[in-house]
């Protein structure tokens, strides 16, 4: 038996046994009563009893244990000419020093705090003083327009609002304080008050009483300790899309969070303390919280938090230039960001301008590999590019060739095996187990390993609604797929109405619901279509009010400015086509699943409970009229 069946057995057969192990990587306040609480399934917790400090274990900890003079974070920001570097004592100075603005504030254990940072340290500073705390922090991507940001703000209902002036996107100044306010403003619920970082490129217009400036505040704060929480506490609340248009406040507990990505550093990602490891995503999204800040931290390594973009800041020789200058040893980002280099330099030439002696490994995730760049970026660089597939429900891979472990053939198309932890099944719609090479949908076994979501903000029902329910025993991932003979996953795509937009997880019915506003409309549906740069992009299929004549480009942009107004151009809306009517079921059901099929020029079949046939035959014409859909049916 190799080393990663060997593991993998364990963690399976004798759960308790495996993360009991796992968890003395850990510094704990007070040991677990139980190292997994099954007294209320399918509501499986992980430490119960035991207490704990998460930014302990990834400030105070390395300091206390001769990590002090090591650099914990290096920030890096091309689009501003930024290079600096903080220490673990410094980054332990900066992080006191906030906590206590927040304790000053009346943030206290228990209470929620949204985020909403561009990629600067302070929003690294922010997050660990809340957890040092004992608050629960939400990180609100910074792409997100005002009504996705008043959407959170009414469910998290935080305390404090902890935000920057501004930020660049490549070249074009983005101003969060306007964006902020009229968050607020559309808000019911209204936070006490607002912390503002005052960045150089921008200064925002502050609201006496409500708007405080981060530096002033720094400036007379008193540095405060740890405050120990229950490892069953939550940590954070990450909102990712749902398929109803409110977005799902995944939960993250503190200690399962802990033991889970401490261990899958070295175990996964084969880094160890000391190392510089570089995963190129945002904090507001799931990979810039485990990747960026909590992981590396945790285990003692050296974290880059970068701002700026795989091209055009300057060129396609970016990611090269900080892997060199920095000397990362493992990067993790999302294909999409290789998909854009290959674009812009497809032979590679900017790779031949830096030193990657020093780099091993490149792991890429947030949506499907395609094999073609797969082995463009393994020709290209010479080292193992690793395709590992995991969630924001899941916080930690799910799949993955277990660097720290065994590394197994590359198989392209795959993300190898099911990591430690994670007894993942295929299922037929049923719940019936299929066999190898059966494809069916993708769940995995209960108990979830620690790091999962134990459950949904204040939403105990719509989590077991959303995943529990559809196959009792089973977490339900809305990926389909299928498992080879030699236990290779092979994960296809959403089976739900979420698409996987360049690793950006959105939800099509929150974009239909904003088109289905625009005056000429009649009826809509939104599906996600393949694109080779990333990955799904959406589609709006529109039916016309009677007597509604438009031009069709005059139509795009409007519903186009529309989705990015009320989603942010994060959505990427861009393409609308008019269709006189939507293939349906005799239910009423639009047929979007089949209508991406159609869209993606894939093999589909006609479904036995269609109304009409012939709107399938409609829809085909007009996609292949404006150029989708050219394999046929």
């Amino acid at each position: 038996m190799g080393k990663y069946q060997e593991q993998f057995t364990k963690s399976i057969s004798d759960a308790k046994g495996f993360w009991a192990d796992a968890a003395d990587a850990i510094g704990w306040h007070k040991k677990w009563d139980a190292v997994l609480d099954e007294s209320n399934p399918p509501f499986y917790r992980w430490y119960k009893g035991g207490e704990l400090n998460t930014c302990w274990n990834a400030v105070d900890r390395h300091v206390e244990g001769g990590r002090a003079d090591q650099v914990a974070l290096i920030y890096d920001s091309p689009v501003t000419n930024t290079i600096e570097k903080f220490t673990y004592r410094e980054l332990l100075e900066q992080v006191s020093r906030f906590a206590g603005v927040l304790k000053s504030l009346g943030v206290n254990k228990g209470d929620a705090v949204i985020i909403y940072m561009p990629m600067i340290p302070q929003a690294v500073v922010a997050m660990l003083a809340c957890a040092r705390v004992g608050a629960v922090h939400s990180v609100v991507f910074g792409g997100f327009a005002p009504h996705e940001l008043a959407i959170r703000i009414d469910d998290a209902r935080p305390k404090l609002i902890i935000s920057a002036s501004g930020a660049v996107e490549v070249k074009r100044l983005i101003e969060y304080k306007p964006m902020l306010d009229k968050a607020i403003q559309e808000a019911a619920h209204k936070p006490e008050k607002c912390v503002i970082f005052q960045r150089n490129l921008v200064k925002a217009s502050m609201i006496l009483g409500r708007d405080l400036d981060w530096n002033e505040l720094m400036a007379s704060a008193h540095p405060v300790g740890c405050t120990p929480v229950l490892a069953t506490d939550p940590l954070y609340i990450l909102y990712t899309s749902g398929t109803t248009g409110k977005p799902k406040g995944v939960v993250r507990d503190n200690g399962g969070h802990a033991v889970a990505l401490r261990w899958s550093m070295e175990h996964i990602y084969g880094v160890k303390p000391g190392d510089v490891f570089w995963a190129a995503s945002d904090v507001g999204w799931v990979v810039g919280h485990s990747y960026i800040v909590y992981a590396p931290l945790l285990t003692g390594c050296t974290t880059i938090l970068y701002e700026g973009k795989s091209v055009g800041t300057p060129d396609a020789g970016a990611f090269w230039r900080v892997i060199s200058q920095h000397e990362v040893k493992v990067m993790f980002t999302a294909p999409t960001a290789f998909r854009a280099i290959k674009k812009e330099d497809p032979r590679g030439e900017f790779v031949k301008k830096y030193d990657l002696s020093g780099f091993q490994a490149l792991f890429l995730a947030g949506e499907r590999l395609d094999p073609d760049t797969y082995h463009w970026a393994h020709d290209l660089l010479k080292k193992p590019v690793i395709d590992h597939w995991w969630q924001t429900e899941t916080g930690w891979p799910i799949t993955s060739n277990c660097r720290g472990i065994e590394m197994f053939p590359i198989r392209p198309g795959s993300s190898t095996k099911p990591v430690p932890g994670f007894n993942v099944k295929i299922l037929d719609n049923s719940g019936r187990e299929l066999g190898p090479k059966q494809e069916g949908l993708v769940a995995i076994k209960l108990p979830l390993p620690p790091g999962t979501l134990p459950t949904l903000w204040q939403a105990d029902q719509r989590f077991l609604e959303s995943y529990l329910k559809p196959f009792p025993g089973y977490y339900f991932t809305s990926d389909g797929g299928y498992i080879d003979e030699e236990g290779y996953v092979f994960v296809m795509g959403r089976v739900d109405d979420v698409i996987n937009v360049a690793g950006h997880r959105l939800s099509t019915g929150e974009m239909e619901e904003v088109v289905s506003t625009h005056k000429d409309v009649a009826e809509c549906a939104v599906i996600g279509v393949h694109d080779n740069l990333k990955g799904q992009l959406p589609l709006g299929l529109v039916v016309l009010k009677a007597g509604a004549d438009r031009d069709g480009d005059d139509l795009k942009r409007e519903l186009s400015q529309m989705v990015r107004n009320t989603i942010g151009p994060v959505a990427c809306y861009k393409e609308t086509v008019v269709v006189k009517r939507l293939p349906k079921t005799r239910s009423g059901k639009i047929l979007r699943g089949t209508m991406r099929k159609i869209a993606d020029g894939e093999q589909y079949a006609m479904p036995s409970t269609i109304d009409d046939p012939a709107t399938l035959g409609e829809i085909e014409t007009v996609f292949k009229t404006v150029g989708y859909g050219k394999k046929g049916s």
